[in-house]
């Protein structure tokens, strides 16, 4: 049985078991994060666990361009720093890779584009040619610059330069016109046999035989010269056929004397007819230039009479202007002063000189509702006075109440305003002021009443329209206006009054 049991043990396991216990000893062991720049410590468990494929300071390798990055710096990467990146031209919207970047702005048919002759910018690249073409500031040559005009004017001016140039432009064409008529002398000049020479060179350089004509030939040519233009096509077939059959048979190659002279004189008889039709067409043309001259003349008077009488119209244009300008400045004066004088009725209307002033506000319902709708929360009253040289007053009324009183009560405050007679008035303004609600019916007024503050700058001299407003925030209740028992509204119609006390004036 022992023998058993040992041979048991010692046969060989084919099984490995963990560890449990130096696992758990691993996993508490310390670690770092070996990545360059990372501050993380911990536990091989937390690392391997929480940290481990999530350190931000971890390099890996871009897909696109192969450069190591940190994973922190990936995103950023991909947007702004990638070679390989891809983009969408934002003119165009093709997509490219950012080292085309470049390449693609040079092609990009939707890329803005600056008109350095107008300034004009963002000019897609597609449109710019047709810019180019339509701009009134791209400058072009003039269309006679053929015959030497030097003139270089905007695109669209160059109509009114053709027209103010007419004169100069013709007698550049005249210029040019008479050094052709003078080209055409010297060729007319030569003698007859250099002449005639020279055009059949050149009739014989096309046919590749050479500088001289052989006997047989000259009076071949001769004759057709002479004969004019009738029969010259068939006269040079033959002449061809002959010259041809010449050459193959090794006849001589110089011209006899008589042959010679009677070909040179039928191509100066030809020349000399080029010569007349060549001096009618200059006549021609120089006859067309005089009488262009005239109504070059005529449109030039014309024209000048016509700046004349423009001038005329434009100082009359120019005279009524400025006869409308002051009259509109006479009416806006007029209107000011009608303004004034109507302000100035109103206040003598309703304002009263004893202190005392009753302000009736009608419609009273529809001043509410706007007052309650913010599109007019205030009403001013008529001035009034202490007396015909005193102080100047008026009320001011918050139908839906201001300050403490919003929405609440009815906010009534006392105005003290600049007056003409200020100067001999005693300041600050000191007198006790009465307010007053009155009932229609006689029964029960609402009544306030306060002495003026006389550190308070709404009680100073004026020294604008109106002081700041001071009074009551809590006059009178919104609710008792809406009773039934009170008759303060009566026919949409309310009734304030204020008294000032003349007592020390």
């Amino acid at each position: 049985m022992w023998t058993s049991l040992l041979l048991l043990l010692l046969q060989p396991t084919h099984q490995a078991f963990p560890d449990n216990a130096a696992r758990r000893e691993i996993d508490g062991l310390p670690a770092k994060c070996p990545n360059e720049g990372c501050s993380w410590m911990g536990t091989m468990k937390e690392f391997e666990t929480q940290h481990e494929g999530q350190c931000e300071f971890e390099k890996v390798i871009c897909s696109a361009c192969q450069v190591e990055i940190l994973v922190k710096d990936k995103d950023r990467h991909n947007e702004r720093e990638c070679e390989a990146r891809t983009l969408n031209c934002k003119y165009c919207k093709v997509s490219f890779n950012f080292k085309d970047i470049k390449a693609h702005d040079e092609i990009c048919i939707k890329y803005p584009m600056q008109c350095k002759e107008c300034g004009k910018k963002k000019i897609p690249r597609e449109k710019f040619q047709e810019h180019v073409r339509m701009c009134t500031k791209t400058k072009i040559a003039c269309q006679f610059n053929k015959v030497g005009c030097q003139a270089v004017v905007d695109n669209g001016k160059h109509q009114e330069h053709e027209q103010t140039s007419v004169t100069e432009h013709l007698r550049l064409v005249l210029n040019a016109m008479t050094v052709l008529s003078s080209v055409q002398g010297v060729s007319n000049g030569l003698p007859n046999g250099i002449h005639g020479s020279l055009q059949t060179d050149s009739c014989e350089e096309d046919n590749g035989l050479g500088l001289y004509l052989a006997p047989e030939e000259g009076a071949t040519g001769g004759k057709a010269l002479g004969n004019g233009g009738g029969g010259g096509g068939a006269g040079r077939r033959e002449r061809e056929r002959e010259r041809d059959g010449r050459l193959d048979s090794g006849l001589g190659m110089y011209q006899g004397v008589d042959e010679g002279s009677a070909a040179a004189n039928g191509m100066a008889a030809r020349g000399g007819k080029s010569t007349v039709m060549l001096e009618q067409k200059v006549v021609a043309l120089e006859n067309i230039v005089c009488v262009l001259n005239r109504e070059l003349e005529r449109s030039s008077v014309t024209q000048e009479a016509q700046k004349h009488q423009n001038r005329l119209d434009q100082d009359k244009i120019d005279g009524l202007q400025n006869k409308i300008r002051q009259l509109e400045r006479n009416l806006t004066m007029r209107d000011i002063k009608l303004s004034e004088t109507e302000q100035t009725l109103r206040e003598l209307q309703y304002c009263t000189f004893d202190g005392v002033f009753i302000w009736k506000i009608s419609d009273f319902s529809h001043r509410r509702q706007d007052a309650l709708a913010g599109r007019s929360p205030a009403l001013f009253s008529p001035a009034f006075y202490s007396s015909k040289y005193g102080y100047k007053m008026c009320l001011r009324l918050y139908l839906n109440g201001d300050g403490t009183g919003r929405s609440t009560h009815l906010s009534l405050f006392f105005v003290v305003m600049r007056g003409k007679y200020d100067a001999l008035l005693k300041w600050p303004f000191s007198q006790k002021v009465t307010l007053m609600l009155l009932d229609q019916n006689n029964r029960e007024h609402i009544i306030d009443a306060f002495r003026p503050d006389t550190s308070s700058t709404s009680f100073q001299r004026p020294i604008s329209d109106m002081n700041i407003a001071s009074g009551c925030p809590l006059f009178c209740p919104l609710a008792k206006l809406a009773s039934a028992k009170n008759s303060y509204v009566k026919d949409d119609t309310i009734f304030i009054k204020a008294i000032v006390d003349l007592t020390g004036l």
